[in-house]
């Protein structure tokens, strides 16, 4: 698999030095830590949000450090969670009077990391709470979790946290809303071919031709199944239907959707998939008031998708059109 990668061992140093060159009136990188933080962190009158998990999801979380989003990531190397004194390090230059708040996606690494941090940090006199991530319902556990996985549900946390964040909430109250937001947050992903890892150098899995694995999760572990190739149609209403129905979201309910691509699908096949399922929901009385399509939460160089619905009401359709400012911009 042809990649452009020099070292593979410096890979996520060399892409975070591209990001923070990128953006240099508002990213500070910090190579010891692989921290990317907004360059007018910390601040007195904020709590600083910040995030970590492994690399090779992006544009998850590095490129979505800005203002009303996070003030921070501190990603570990591909698929791998940030050591412990990264968390540390990374909470104590971040520390703010109103405190600071970790948002973990559920994977057994990041959660011990993200402990240990915290409970080092605290024992220096840094206030810290964590919001925990669990939107995807393909499997109670998986090879990397206990509960379910945290993915691409995740984004509609930081963008509701980060933007209460910014207007001066207090950090009980921003436990309080990204709770809320994760639990009417649901997800499922599927894939149509496996991912490459920098240092591996070769597909992280076997998958046929004409195959495809239901319920993938973003490290490339087993979903519910591996079958035959379907048609569009066919595996946007199956994914529709398991998140549908685990809420469950009923007729008359406000969601956004999103259509998230894993990093090797063309922008067109999603907007495909979206159609399926807006017309769908449409058929179940289920209003799509938002919409999000294109990368959000990736697994490198992965062909699939994962839809996302989000249960909507005022609080969280506010946090989800506030303003925000990140390293992705568009036109």
């Amino acid at each position: 698999m042809k990649k452009f990668v020099n070292d593979p061992r410096q890979f996520v140093p060399e892409m975070l030095k591209g990001v923070a060159l990128a953006n240099p009136d508002t990213l500070r990188y910090v190579p010891e830590y692989n921290l990317i933080m907004r360059a007018d962190a910390p601040r007195a009158d904020k709590v600083s949000v910040l995030q970590g998990s492994g690399s090779g999801h992006e544009p998850a979380h590095v490129m979505i450090v800005g203002k009303g989003m996070l003030d921070a990531a501190c990603p570990g190397d591909v698929f791998a969670a940030p050591p412990m004194d990264y968390v540390l390090e990374t909470s104590k230059l971040l520390a703010s009077p109103k405190g600071v708040l970790h948002i973990v996606n559920n994977y057994t690494g990041d959660r011990l990391a993200f402990d240990m941090g915290k409970e080092m940090a605290e024992a220096e006199g840094i206030q810290i709470q964590t919001l925990m991530v669990d939107d995807d319902v393909a499997v109670s556990d998986s090879t990397f979790t206990i509960g379910r996985r945290g993915v691409a549900g995740n984004f509609f946390v930081i963008k509701v946290v980060g933007a209460a964040a910014e207007a001066g909430a207090d950090i009980d109250e921003l436990v309080r809303l990204g709770n809320k937001v994760n639990s009417v947050t649901r997800t499922m992903g599927m894939a149509l071919t496996s991912c490459t890892p920098p240092a591996k150098g070769s597909p992280l899995f076997e998958l046929g031709a004409d195959e495809m694995e239901i319920g993938v999760g973003i490290h490339g572990e087993p979903g519910r199944r591996r079958e035959k190739l379907a048609n569009a149609d066919t595996i946007i209403d199956e994914l529709l239907d398991a998140v549908v129905s685990d809420l469950p979201y009923e007729r008359g309910d406000d969601v956004a959707l999103m259509i998230n691509g894993l990093g090797g699908t063309p922008i067109g096949e999603l907007y495909l998939l979206y159609g399926r399922a807006h017309e769908q929901l449409q058929a179940r009385g289920i209003n799509v008031r938002r919409n999000y399509v294109g990368e959000y939460c990736t697994s490198l160089d992965m062909a699939g998708a994962s839809l996302t619905l989000v249960k909507l009401d005022d609080e969280i359709v506010r946090g989800l059109t506030a303003p925000a400012e990140v390293a992705i911009r568009t036109f």
